[in-house]
């Protein structure tokens, strides 16, 4: 099983359709479930891993395209992967960077399960739950 919250989906369906026609990638990441705060908080185990947090997409990495340097989010910090495809394919494709889960959505951008699925690397589709729950707050202050 796979779970994600709620504010996630929204904001990375918000992202897919404003980037309509185009494809959208971003790295998703995790936070263990004692940590979460809301109505489903407690409902699943405290160690499972739940996705809460996005970064922000890359439109093409211009830093790293003029001066060879990567600011993008490294790797180790997203477990996951949020892909679109505007053109209707709810799979994993081999254009997809591969991460150990990826988030695949298709128009009409909604949370229904022909619209969004869950998949592991090797394209196999995951059970998916929207919980209602957050992450706790956090300062971008030192």
């Amino acid at each position: 099983m796979v779970y994600i919250t709620r504010a996630l989906v929204d904001v990375l369906l918000d992202l897919a359709s404003d980037a309509d026609p185009d494809c959208i990638e971003t790295g998703v990441s995790v936070t263990p479930a004692r940590e979460l705060e809301g109505r489903d908080a407690d409902s699943i185990p405290s160690e499972t891993p739940v996705f809460t947090d996005f970064f922000l997409p890359d439109p093409g990495n211009a830093v790293n395209a003029v001066f060879g340097v990567d600011l993008s989010t490294p790797a180790r910090q997203a477990q996951g992967q949020f892909v679109s495809h505007p053109l209707r394919e709810l799979e994993v494709t081999k254009r997809d960077d591969l991460a150990e889960v990826i988030f695949v959505a298709v128009p009409p951008w909604t949370d229904e399960e022909d619209s969004l699925g869950a998949f592991d690397r090797t394209g196999e589709r995951q059970p998916l739950e929207i919980i209602d729950a957050q992450p706790p707050e956090q300062s971008f202050s030192a």
